[in-house]
């Protein structure tokens, strides 16, 4: 008899339709790998999502959640709570990433490259924090939603025309060159692959437009520099305490002809998105590994908080 799996999606952050996207995708794979799959959209009755789980009886949960409640450790904790295993990865490691301020100091703790950076509270800049260009965003959001990069003459100030939920933001410098990122999974990096955008920015269009961003993988740069950024990425996702499977974002800055590139950890995802066509299905297809295959790993990896 085949294992029962039960796809979470949906949700109610900003980033819903990623997540309806991911969860079709990843219901899909998961059938073509031999699993019995469910599927719920996920909104906002507690309640009922617990019992809604009940009575799909998983023997296992995949996690297809985007952003607040679904990446941030609240469903990690109901399903704790519920014993019933999970995929990606667990409650901490979960609201830690989320919180890009609190991983960064994580990050610069454990000798990891972040950008120079604050936080700032809303009213407290009278002037700008950084020199320009800098990049101000959300300290809890995902796929790049209400990331702002301020430039030389560029009138929009979000620090004073305040568009965030929140009363507190991050301040970062803005590193020119290169988007990179690298898939994990497990304790190892799958590979480091690059990512452009006509945009000048990885933004949440560039993400999911059609044609909005090109995947160059392997990405092209020198060997013992792809080497560190695999190595920054199995870091992050050790300090953090990620597992199954996760995606660390980096910048690298190779614009100073006379200078070595220096590589930075923006953040790391630990809800990737799961189309077939995403960032780590993508990587993982350039190392031989089939969506399907990717999914069926997730399972067999799935676990709860003790």
């Amino acid at each position: 008899m085949s294992r029962r799996v039960t796809v979470l999606m949906g949700g109610i952050s900003s980033e819903r339709e990623v997540s309806l996207r991911s969860g079709a995708a990843a219901a899909q794979a998961l059938e073509q790998a031999g699993f019995t799959v469910a599927s719920i959209d996920v909104g906002d009755d507690v309640a009922a999502l617990a019992a809604a789980i009940r009575h799909s009886n998983p023997d296992v949960v995949f996690n297809a959640l985007h952003g607040p409640f679904g990446e941030d450790g609240c469903i990690q904790g109901l399903l704790n709570l519920m014993r019933i295993p999970y995929t990606h990865s667990g409650l901490l490691a979960s609201a830690a990433a989320m919180d890009k301020a609190f991983s960064r100091q994580l990050f610069q703790q454990a000798g990891i490259p972040v950008a120079r950076g604050m936080v700032v509270r809303k009213g407290q800049c009278a002037v700008d924090p950084l020199p320009r260009p800098f990049v101000v965003k959300p300290t809890n959001e995902g796929s790049s939603v209400g990331v702002y990069i301020l430039r030389q003459g560029d009138n929009r100030d979000p620090l004073h025309d305040w568009p965030f939920q929140s009363d507190h933001v991050l301040v970062e410098e803005f590193v020119p060159g290169r988007e990179l990122t690298v898939a994990v999974m497990g304790d190892r990096a799958l590979g480091c692959l690059e990512i452009t955008s006509e945009r000048g920015f990885y933004d949440y269009d560039a993400k999911y437009a059609p044609g909005g961003s090109k995947h160059i993988m392997p990405a092209q740069i020198p060997a013992d520099d792809y080497a560190e950024a695999c190595r920054l990425a199995v870091e992050a996702h050790r300090v953090l305490g990620c597992r199954g499977v996760s995606r660390a974002d980096l910048r690298y800055d190779d614009t100073r002809p006379h200078e070595h590139p220096r590589l930075v950890v923006l953040e790391v995802n630990t809800q990737p998105g799961m189309t077939a066509t995403s960032l780590v299905p993508d990587i993982a297809s350039y190392c031989g590994i089939s969506f399907p295959e990717l999914v069926r790993w997730m399972v067999d990896q799935a676990e709860c908080d003790a």
